[in-house]
């Protein structure tokens, strides 16, 4: 045996042994299960660790995170929980007075509704602090961006640029450019910016890993574009990989994949091709995802189709008979209700090319708000429901809102378990921090970490277990991934991904969720973090 872990409190998430006291780990695998009689396995080369009773479960994976996106954050100018648009724009002009002229200035997660009255922020607003700089941030979200009126000249947008399909230029009452750009509109501006190359998104990667590992993280669903991608196998050729990633291949690019006759699950047990993601519409936050009804006090806004069904069913359609499932973004009622309809009409043509189910894992991202008819149709669709506990605790004033009574269908896990489907969970990091404690919480309490709403939670019947939570985590990441049979248990034979808590999270009160601490993080047979 390489190691052999004894006395710990030992969650496997396997109904035929649910709990143990240690773990033989052999080649980076899990050799054996059980009690003390594991030390009978020890050579003189065998490493034993005594854990002193702290908690194992199988290694948690985010099963949505935008991984580059994430990693660029600790070098842009940080805006998330700004409580003031006076503050967010003094952050831009610290920055902007240590810049070179002409440099550009990135940033992100800013949101208006947090500041006092919950207006978009201008371009005027940024020309004062950044005259010289072109500066462009992006909203908590990543449904829009916030530009000064330099970086507006520099892309080429006017006051008669016509909107892009799929995006916003959002104009004042008298047709002048206000500086904010929703979904596909914030590319007019994206594609100036010097871009990173891979090499030096593969560096921030590699700082960002061990923030992962702390969390307790062993693995990652990404769904960022390409260059992701490239700097995740640069990581991987020099041996600095240090987590089970599964990455997404968004709607532009799929083409090459099903060109080069690729297909879900290429690749190892450490980097492999997952689906196709498509963005259905926009974002609560940008008020941008579309609604079959209005949202409250906006009569005239039903949000953003960013991809309309005819073509999302043409995308899903054609890379299932090439072999990929897909993993659509859809938050409001009229997204999720059309992307029902789209897997609705793929998965007919997948019985009548004798493919099943299983073998196309259709994914849902968010399914943020869903409409009552359409609650049961993931579960007979056998499809996954891709949610992020933590979006339910962060949004739930916007949502309320700006959804009303709809709200009771929001950010509903409770309602896909209760019906069957499947379910994992994530943060949409950088949107929300990468920490499953802090999901655990949500899913639990469905009250943020100040305690409000109140003690019962907003929509307190929608709480979850904590063995339902962290199976989200665990198992529904594993098999959306189409690895169930290698993560998200412990058992002989499954890859030895373990997270260690400093408590049993089984035995606490929900609110003491937040204050446990991930001592150890195992990848491969390695551990990454120790706290120890």
């Amino acid at each position: 045996m390489d190691i052999i872990i004894i006395n710990a409190v030992i969650y496997t998430l396997n109904p035929d042994q649910p709990t143990a006291t240690s773990i033989a780990l052999r080649d980076g695998r899990i050799a054996a299960v059980g009690g003390a009689e594991l030390r009978s396995l020890a050579t003189p080369r065998t490493l034993i660790h005594d854990l002193g009773g702290a908690m194992i479960v199988p290694g948690l994976t985010d099963a949505h995170i935008h991984w580059k996106w994430t990693a660029q954050g600790l070098r842009e100018i940080d805006l998330f929980a700004v409580a003031s648009k006076g503050e967010a724009v003094a952050r831009v002009g610290q920055r902007a007075a240590a810049a070179a002229p002409g440099e550009w200035l990135t940033g992100q997660g800013w949101a208006q509704d947090l500041w006092d009255d919950r207006a978009f922020p201008t371009a005027a607003d940024l020309d004062r602090v950044s005259p010289q700089n072109p500066v462009f941030l992006k909203s908590r979200s990543g449904h829009a961006g916030w530009a000064n009126s330099l970086a507006l000249s520099i892309s080429g947008i006017t006051s008669i640029t016509p909107n892009p399909g799929g995006g916003v230029i959002q104009r004042d009452q008298y047709g002048h450019l206000t500086g904010i750009l929703l979904e596909t509109a914030m590319e007019l501006v994206e594609r100036r910016i010097p871009p990173l190359n891979a090499a030096q998104v593969a560096d921030l990667m590699k700082k960002a890993q061990p923030l992962a590992w702390r969390a307790g993280l062993t693995g990652l669903h990404d769904f960022d574009p390409p260059i992701a991608f490239e700097a995740m196998q640069i990581l991987y050729e020099q041996g600095e990989l240090g987590l089970r990633i599964v990455k997404n291949i968004n709607d532009p690019f799929i083409h090459h994949a099903l060109t080069l006759g690729l297909r879900w699950g290429f690749g190892n047990d450490w980097l492999r091709l997952g689906g196709l993601k498509i963005f259905a519409d926009g974002a609560l936050g940008s008020r941008t995802a579309a609604m079959i009804a209005p949202y409250d006090g906006e009569p005239e806004n039903y949000g953003v189709v960013v991809t309309d069904k005819e073509s999302m069913y043409a995308l899903v359609s054609r890379a299932s008979r090439a072999g990929f499932p897909s993993t659509i973004h859809a938050i409001g009622d009229k997204a999720v209700h059309d992307v029902l309809d789209v897997y609705e009409a793929v998965r007919d043509e997948e019985a009548h090319a004798g493919i099943p189910r299983h073998a196309r894992r259709h994914r849902i991202e968010h399914v943020q708000v869903i409409h009552p008819d359409d609650a049961g149709r993931l579960a007979q669709l056998d499809l996954i429901a891709s949610m992020q506990p933590i979006h339910a605790t962060a949004d739930y004033q916007m949502a309320d809102r700006y959804w009303g009574k709809r709200s009771q269908w929001a950010y509903n896990a409770r309602l896909q378990l209760d019906r069957g489907a499947r379910v994992a969970f994530g943060s949409d990091s950088p949107v929300e921090p990468f920490d499953p404690l802090k999901g655990i919480h949500a899913a639990v309490t469905r009250r943020r970490a100040d305690g409000t709403p109140g003690e019962s939670g907003w929509y307190p019947e929608l709480r979850l277990s904590l063995d339902e939570a962290l199976r989200g985590y665990t198992q529904g990441a594993a098999y959306a991934a189409g690895m169930e049979h290698k993560l998200g248990t412990i058992a002989p034979g499954f890859l030895a991904d373990l997270t260690v808590f400093d408590r049993d999270l089984y035995q606490i009160a929900s609110d003491d969720l937040l204050k446990v601490k991930v001592i150890g993080t195992m990848v491969g047979g390695e551990w990454r973090y120790s706290a120890w």
